[in-house]
């Protein structure tokens, strides 16, 4: 009987050992992968708002998610408790940028894989997702690049501006679309605000050069359309 039991010990200390080895490797190679997905949302980031919070998030998350994984294992009153107690929690920051949310997702999805125990499976997504996220910035999948700019015109108030600069546009664009009319400096001169498309060859310092001849050297702006 004596024997019996320690063979059940020693078989229960066996099982231990291996949850200890199988968490301890699930939690160290779901934050190996994160930091792999963090480097890739950096090397990725455009967008002018950059937050280290958020980069920290993502890996606090596919580690968080991997623990969450080991402990629900095959427990449905597990699951079912965690959920609910996951309910309270409501996220109240915005994403500025949609593609942060898929990054959310893509550590999540790394962190189950690695709690659930399936490594070579939570590597080579990881791998191959992070390939496929590169090529498309890489190759600017999506992107559009707009011939269309903002042009703003200063002119004396005496000046009628419905067609003064209409023979001009003829010559240097494609298409013109008179979008604001303004006053400025306390009302003495009006300020033009155009939607252009330039022909091809010309540029910005040709146009600016031909309006400033006819609006008496006033201030002239091409920028890009917000």
């Amino acid at each position: 009987m004596n024997q019996f039991m320690n063979e059940i010990r020693n078989i229960s200390d066996l099982t231990t050992r291996a949850s200890i080895i199988e968490g301890f490797t699930a939690i160290v190679l779901s934050f190996v992968l994160s930091l792999i997905i963090t480097y890739l949302y950096k090397k990725t980031h455009k967008s002018g708002r950059y937050s280290q919070s958020f980069v920290h998030t993502i890996i606090i998350m596919s580690v968080v998610v991997a623990i969450i994984m080991i402990v629900i294992g095959n427990n449905i009153a597990v699951a079912f408790g965690l959920v609910g107690a996951f309910s309270i929690i409501r996220f109240r920051s915005a994403m500025s940028d949609p593609k942060d949310i898929a990054f959310i997702f893509f550590g999540m999805a790394a962190g189950i894989s690695c709690g659930l125990g399936f490594y070579l499976l939570a590597i080579v997504f990881t791998i191959m997702l992070s390939v496929l996220i590169y090529l498309l910035y890489a190759f600017d999948y999506g992107g559009i690049k707009s011939s269309y700019k903002s042009l703003k015109i200063t002119i004396p108030e005496n000046m009628h501006y419905e067609d003064v600069f209409d023979d001009i546009f003829e010559e240097y664009l494609d298409y013109y679309q008179l979008n604001m009319v303004e006053t400025t400096n306390l009302g003495t001169m009006y300020q033009l605000t155009y939607l252009i498309a330039k022909k091809e060859g010309i540029s910005d310092k040709d146009l600016m050069d031909a309006i400033r001849e006819r609006n008496a050297n006033l201030k002239v702006a091409v920028g890009m359309v917000n």
